[in-house]
């Protein structure tokens, strides 16, 4: 089902396994705010966008979902929070985070799986 397989994806690829950035909890996030999270190379690509009013969507366009919520970094570690559960996905998705700036390309990878993740300028 397709909730099943994008939960598969999201979990195994946002942002996972990256380190983590020593500056304070929210400077790491400036960079992304405003603008987008393009994830690519999974199973599906994802389009993650953050403000600075501490909300966050998801998008996946292949299916043309979008999934809200809200976000938070304490200790180094991003946890979104989403308004609705996606089966087989832990609510709310932690992981850590590093601070990029728009233009930043990284790699991530877990388990056999690796994405690439780019911060472009502005939300898609």
């Amino acid at each position: 089902n397709m909730l099943r397989n994008l939960a598969l994806v999201i979990g195994v690829a946002a942002f996972a396994s990256a380190p983590a950035w020593a500056a304070a909890d929210e400077d790491v996030m400036a960079g992304y705010l405003g603008n987008t999270v393009v994830q690519t190379g999974g199973q599906t690509d994802t389009q993650w966008e953050y403000g600075a009013d501490h909300s966050f969507v998801m998008k996946v366009p292949q299916y043309g979902a979008a999934f809200k919520g809200t976000w938070s970094v304490k200790d180094g570690t991003l946890c979104r929070n989403f308004d609705t559960a996606l089966p087989g996905m832990p609510n709310p998705l932690c992981s850590p985070v590093e601070a990029h700036m728009v233009g930043d390309s990284w790699t991530v990878t877990n388990g056999d799986r690796t994405t690439t993740l780019s911060l472009v300028q502005g939300m898609l």
